[in-house]
């Protein structure tokens, strides 16, 4: 497909500040004759109370976009901006958690933040107590299911009290019931008064439809439809403008 066949179609923004900027942004990976393309001018804005799916096919480039506004990676093209010192997190598919107990592990990262130990500790009890895993704090978390190791980097991510919550498929290996409970968390996480702006991939179209507010499509590196969660699964705007978008809604594009 040519690239002047790509057409975006971007959700209108709220009036306030963005939390995310990026501006004709590009990520290449490997060395320049034989860079492989894995985001292509890609211009989109966040901002604070969004609930932003990414969806599209494996190797699409929703990773990669996390990561980039995350800060891991950096643009190759294009700029990226994001609010200074801005509290942010970021869960992947498969939680990294050492060899300590449930407790000490979401204590360690208040503790590289500055935070003394001791307060650090009942901190970290404050945090499972938030997810319902009070009674693991003493476990070694790399021996707990895959279900409640999921809630412990959410009770990690939520004890650091980030403005912005990014996950990268954080249910995608886990059992309808662990499914139920993340998904229970992050809805928790991302309402109220104090709620976490999400930014979120999946491959799971019902969880997108059950938290998302704002559904963005990427195709080859490239955002191809960017709307509100209705109209992208139930518009006639997707289906006109892109039918390849809307293919992939029905589940017929690989």
């Amino acid at each position: 497909m040519k690239p002047e066949a790509f057409v975006a179609w971007r959700v209108a923004q709220p009036r306030t500040a963005p939390l995310f900027e990026l501006a004709s942004a590009s990520v290449h990976f490997g060395p320049p004759a034989r860079a492989v393309r894995a985001l292509s001018d890609v211009t989109l804005h966040i901002h604070p109370g969004e609930r932003v799916a990414l969806v599209g096919a494996n190797g699409c480039g929703k990773s990669t976009l996390l990561r980039l506004l995350h800060g891991l990676v950096e643009p190759t093209a294009g700029q990226r901006h994001s609010v200074p010192n801005q509290a942010q997190a970021m869960l992947f598919q498969k939680p990294h958690l050492m060899r300590l107990s449930v407790q000490t592990n979401i204590a360690l990262g208040l503790w590289l933040r500055s935070t003394p130990w001791g307060t650090a500790k009942v901190k970290a009890l404050e945090a499972l107590a938030r997810v319902g895993l009070s009674g693991l704090a003493l476990r070694s978390a790399r021996k707990l299911s895959g279900g409640q190791q999921q809630r412990v980097a959410m009770a990690r991510a939520w004890a650091l009290q980030p403005q912005v919550l990014l996950l990268d498929e954080p249910t995608a290996s886990l059992d309808p019931h662990a499914k139920r409970e993340v998904e229970a968390l992050i809805e928790e996480f991302s309402s109220g008064h104090d709620a976490m702006t999400l930014v979120f991939a999946s491959h799971n179209l019902g969880q997108v439809k059950r938290l998302a507010s704002r559904v963005i499509y990427l195709e080859q590196g490239r955002v191809l439809a960017d709307l509100p969660v209705n109209d992208f699964f139930s518009g006639p705007l997707l289906q006109q403008q892109y039918p390849a978008a809307h293919l992939f809604v029905k589940g017929e594009l690989a």
